[in-house]
């Protein structure tokens, strides 16, 4: 049998078309190299002190921070935690990193929501007020909140020193009204590109105030709650300046303050304060790494938007 010829007029089947070799152009790999140079540049310093927390001193004094590892241990980071009491001072750190965190961003959300969703009368205004507080350099009113805080009487439950000088209080007041600012400006922009049509909806429901708020705004901001809960929380966290200003007794000061009992008065090993280091770095990024997909997504906030 011979094969049936195809019919006259038929298309014939296209060859199939070769595919084109992904071409990289010239423009991208000096991005990714420009990009890999920098991150490398911010990672060094990190990398090189838990490279030297591992190794002994002796051995590093003897050949130096670069060379090969004869012997890595973490004899150091369990040296660094008890010789230090950082138990201690972790706790002081939480006691002023957390409320300080959960009451800037409820008052700042609040604030950015009487702003941006109620068209409070002056709220540009007040909006610029609070943003051009962030633009006053903290150190220049450092001896009037000294001086203003030795003068504020507080209960002797409150405070040891009956004032708000020497006790977290101070230190807390601080770090709020500085930060509450930035985290105003950030959600009241962002609280401006949630539909209006959706509290709209819930006023003729019969929504107050407090139910627009906390039921239908709230959640449409968790992103950028989010964003900034991690960055307030690192700011407070690393903060040292205001704890060393204000707190006096050195049994209140925080986690950061714990590296200098790692110091000797005439000989510091400095491979157990790289230890110390890497401890007191470790529950930013912790914090990081449990709110990573949120804080991305709140850094590309209107990224898509035209």
């Amino acid at each position: 049998m011979t094969a049936a010829a195809p019919a006259s007029g038929a298309a014939e089947p296209a060859p199939p078309r070769r595919r084109r070799g992904h071409r990289i152009r010239p423009g991208r790999i000096g991005v990714h190299a420009f990009l890999l140079t920098v991150s490398l540049a911010f990672l060094a310093p990190l990398l090189l002190a838990v490279y030297a927390s591992l190794r002994p001193y002796e051995e590093t004094s003897e050949h130096g921070y670069f060379s090969l590892p004869r012997k890595l241990s973490f004899d150091y980071y369990q040296r660094a935690f008890s010789d230090s009491e950082m138990t201690k001072y972790f706790i002081n750190t939480l006691l002023i990193a957390v409320p300080g965190v959960l009451i800037t961003l409820f008052f700042a959300s609040f604030t950015a929501f009487c702003v941006a969703r109620l068209r409070v009368r002056g709220s540009l205004v007040l909006l610029m007020l609070f943003t051009a507080g962030n633009l006053l350099p903290q150190q220049v009113i450092v001896t009037p909140l000294y001086v203003l805080f030795n003068r504020i009487p507080l209960p002797y439950w409150m405070s040891d020193s009956m004032t708000m000088f020497d006790s977290y209080w101070a230190v807390l007041s601080v770090q709020i009204g500085f930060q509450i600012g930035f985290c105003v400006f950030v959600l009241a922009n962002y609280m401006r590109t949630l539909p209006q049509e959706i509290l709209e909806a819930a006023i003729v429901d019969g929504a107050g105030v407090w139910t627009q708020y906390l039921r239908i705004t709230l959640p449409l901001c968790r992103p950028a709650l989010a964003a900034l809960g991690t960055l307030q929380f690192t700011w407070m966290y690393n903060d040292f300046l205001w704890a060393l200003v204000f707190i006096s007794d050195g049994d209140k000061l925080p986690v950061t303050s714990a590296l200098n009992n790692l110091r000797g008065q005439f000989f510091t090993d400095y491979n157990l304060l790289a230890a110390g280091s890497v401890i007191v770095a470790l529950p930013t990024l912790i914090v990081f790494l449990l709110l990573q997909r949120h804080f991305i997504a709140g850094l590309t906030l209107g990224a898509g938007k035209g």
